[in-house]
């Protein structure tokens, strides 16, 4: 099954390779985007982010926020905010800390589980879903929602999702 228009599916075998997959996306991102990471867990989704947030220029650790819903980092000039809402009990909780003031056209923010937050936070310019295909490898596919995640994807189309710089 092909991609559909505004979509780009890549098959990756491996967590350096999703990694290096989520640095060739970002080089394609711009502030004010919002990003919305689909999956099981396990199923890659921080790897993703990791590669995300590294090909944005942040050199620190890269991990799940384990107990807060946001962590913050700062990419070469672009706050960057990777929010984790796996344990969200209640959309309202997002308004208690102000979630809706990190979207700005200045931000670019990564959520993982978006779903839990209903319809609160703003829709996504793209869909990043990761499905495991076996133990190690994993199908990713690229959904644009809007011009801005449009393109994105066409960026990408003549991107083989690698770093070959070493």
């Amino acid at each position: 099954m092909g991609a559909a228009p505004g979509e780009l599916i890549r098959e990756v075998a491996g967590e350096a390779v999703q990694e290096a997959l989520g640095g060739a996306i970002a080089r394609h991102l711009a502030p004010g985007m919002v990003l919305h990471l689909r999956g099981e867990i396990g199923a890659g989704k921080t790897t993703l982010t990791r590669g995300l947030l590294r090909g944005l220029g942040v050199t620190v650790a890269v991990k799940s926020p384990p107990y807060t819903l946001v962590e913050p980092y700062e990419g070469e000039g672009t706050p960057i905010y990777h929010f984790d809402l796996y344990r969200l009990a209640d959309p309202e909780e997002l308004h208690f800390f102000g979630a809706e003031e990190y979207f700005s056209p200045e931000t670019i923010c990564i959520l993982e589980w978006a779903d839990r937050a209903g319809d609160l936070l703003p829709q996504p310019d793209l869909i990043l879903q990761t499905d495991y295909r076996d133990s190690s490898s994993r199908t990713v596919r690229l959904r644009a929602r809007t011009p801005a995640g449009q393109r994105v994807v066409a960026g990408l189309s003549g991107d083989d999702g690698e770093n070959h710089d070493g």
